[in-house]
């Protein structure tokens, strides 16, 4: 298992598991102000479609190199 990263280092394509480990999708965008360092959230593309989701801050459990794993 891989050590937590800092959100600032996030990068799109990252692979996004729910609580359970089952991979949902990837992050399409970051959002925050790195400057201040406050994260507001991420975007998750979904499936074939691409089908966006916004995610919040509170929602994510662990940032991992290569992943973000949400809460349950």
């Amino acid at each position: 298992m891989s050590d937590p990263v800092s959100w600032k280092v996030m990068e799109r394509g990252w692979k996004v598991r729910d609580a359970s480990g089952k991979e949902i999708g990837k992050v399409d965008e970051i959002r925050g102000l790195p400057e201040d360092d406050i994260f507001d959230g991420i975007t998750v593309k979904r499936g074939l479609l691409g089908k966006r989701e916004y995610i919040p801050a509170e929602r994510i459990a662990e940032i991992l190199e290569g992943e973000v794993v949400l809460a349950a």
